[in-house]
């Protein structure tokens, strides 16, 4: 199967993996990228089992629309069934980096409200230690360049996403070559920079389950010593 296929694949197998769970009063959240895409595609025969969804990004909430499945603000919903979504990169632990669509703030925000976050990538995800994808960082216009700078101390290469803009009117600046050993605090240090609205590790709210397409079939896996 080629990358396509093997995202195809396991879009359906989330959506076979939730449907147990749904109800009728069940919103979940949605990721955003080309493979929460294939998952929304699989997800809407499932459309009238739940009462919505929760979207990560602009492009998403198109998404789900088009299928005809309701789309809530998060403002207006206490509490999400369960999120979804792709990552760059996954460690054994779970921990991901993501971003590379631009919208981490607000699929960072729709994670933190879930009772469980399904993580769906194909086997090219996978690392032992995170780092090889660049890791997106959301930053307040004005102070692009003052957080490049601590970037750069903290041992990171800095890029600035030319001609992107995320949903919130941020910008992103990419960070190569770091390897990141310890996901947890690099969350906390990078969080700290004044200026940065968050970044792309997903370390503190790691996913709970990784569904792995691969050329044999999907793999669930949970983290390392669960």
């Amino acid at each position: 199967m080629n990358q396509n296929e093997l995202k195809a694949a396991v879009g359906q197998s989330a959506a076979d993996y939730i449907e147990p769970l749904l109800t009728k009063e069940a919103v979940i959240g949605v990721g955003t990228g080309s493979t929460a895409n294939y998952f929304i595609d699989a997800l809407a025969k499932s459309r009238h089992r739940f009462d919505g969804a929760v979207a990560s990004s602009q492009a998403t909430a198109d998404r789900l629309k088009k299928h005809g499945i309701p789309v809530y603000d998060l403002n207006d919903v206490n509490e999400l069934l369960v999120y979804v979504d792709g990552a760059d990169e996954t460690n054994p632990n779970l921990e991901l980096i993501k971003g590379g669509g631009g919208a981490l703030t607000r699929e960072k925000i729709v994670a933190s409200v879930a009772r469980q976050f399904v993580c769906i990538v194909d086997d090219t995800k996978l690392v032992d230690v995170l780092g090889k994808f660049p890791l997106p960082v959301e930053v307040i216009p004005m102070a692009r360049s003052a957080v490049a700078r601590k970037l750069v101390g903290l041992g990171g290469q800095p890029v600035y996403r030319q001609g992107f803009v995320t949903d919130n009117g941020n910008m992103i600046i990419d960070v190569h070559g770091l390897s990141i050993t310890d996901p947890c605090a690099m969350e906390d240090t990078i969080n700290g920079l004044t200026g940065v609205v968050t970044q792309g590790l997903f370390a503190k709210r790691p996913a709970d389950v990784l569904l792995v397409g691969r050329e044999s079939g999907v793999e669930e896996l949970r983290p390392a010593g669960s």
